[in-house]
């Protein structure tokens, strides 16, 4: 063995010192990122809604975020939109919209730990759907969020239906007639979750025999409402959104000028009719049923 100057065994000797304080401090730091308890977690809600390219319609989101800062005080609320035409729309017009993977990567990337997804759509259907795997990848991810929960859409139960039913009956404008009907229209669609729609009709029927729902793409069919609207001889009917919000279906399918509008094949048929245009997220007692929805996710932070 060669010999080794006292100089150069002292070098060594520091190296040596030094590598392994920096082993140490690795070590302790490794246990304690393995334990959540020595950080707290970083909470958050992310509201998750189809989006609307409606300026008029678009304003109610304030509300909704609002009210959920009143429930949740001192919680951070971030926005995402589902839909990616609107968010592409609201591009053009120099309006920056995230998508929920695109909001979610944002708050992992500002240090938030587990996130309440509250759904604003209103039937568990593939929007809803998408979400909820969206929330599984990100959930998943090594170093990344540690746990997404999501709030149920509005109408997932029967009691969520009545208290919608209800919330939107008692809203209808003083002036209309018992004799009026009061038609409200949903989105429909292929999913099976458009049961929904069926249900929610039979129980707007035992709270008012004038209350009628129709959808756009799916049952109740809008041709069949029109027809048995038109066989009990009712003179005028309340077009009403079972929407979100009132936006391009409210008001151009519903209310709009054109021939194939709701308004205009009941107007062909000898039937007045009067738009409300006006979005469920406007009314505070359904607004209400989603703030319930999130607050079942935002309690199940921490509890997987």
């Amino acid at each position: 063995m060669l010999p080794v100057s006292r100089s150069r065994w002292r070098w060594r000797w520091w190296v040596a010192c030094v590598g392994l304080a920096a082993c140490l401090l690795w070590s302790w730091g490794a246990q304690a990122g393995g334990h959540e308890g020595a950080q707290p977690a970083k909470k958050a809600i992310l509201l998750v809604s189809f989006g609307t390219s409606v300026p008029q319609a678009r304003q109610v989101f304030a509300k909704i975020e609002e009210a959920a800062k009143t429930r949740f005080p001192g919680v951070e609320v971030r926005w995402a939109f589902t839909s990616k035409k609107v968010r592409q729309k609201l591009a053009q017009e120099g309006q920056v919209t995230l998508s929920p993977a695109l909001a979610l990567a944002n708050l992992a990337e500002d240090g938030y730990t587990r996130v309440a997804a509250q759904s604003l759509h209103i039937i568990p259907g593939q929007e809803f759907e998408g979400l909820k795997e969206t929330a599984r990848r990100f959930a998943g991810m090594p170093k990344g969020l540690k746990q997404v929960e999501v709030g149920a859409p509005l109408l997932l139960s029967h009691q969520d239906m009545e208290r919608t039913a209800k919330a939107l009956l008692a809203h209808v404008p003083k002036e209309r007639r018992p004799s009026e009907a009061l038609v409200f229209m949903g989105h429909g669609t292929t999913h099976q979750a458009n049961e929904v729609y069926p249900a929610m009709a039979g129980i707007f029927k035992e709270l008012d025999a004038y209350a009628f729902l129709a959808t756009v793409e799916g049952s109740p069919e809008w041709n069949k409402v029109k027809q048995e609207i038109k066989a009990r001889g009712i003179k005028k009917a309340w077009l009403i959104p079972l929407m979100s919000v009132a936006g391009d279906h409210a008001r151009n399918d519903m209310a709009g000028p054109e021939d194939d509008s709701w308004a205009s094949q009941l107007g062909q048929a000898g039937i007045a009719s009067q738009p409300v245009l006006m979005g469920m997220a406007e009314y505070p007692e359904v607004v209400a049923v989603w703030l319930d929805h999130l607050q079942t996710a935002w309690d199940r932070l921490g509890k997987e």
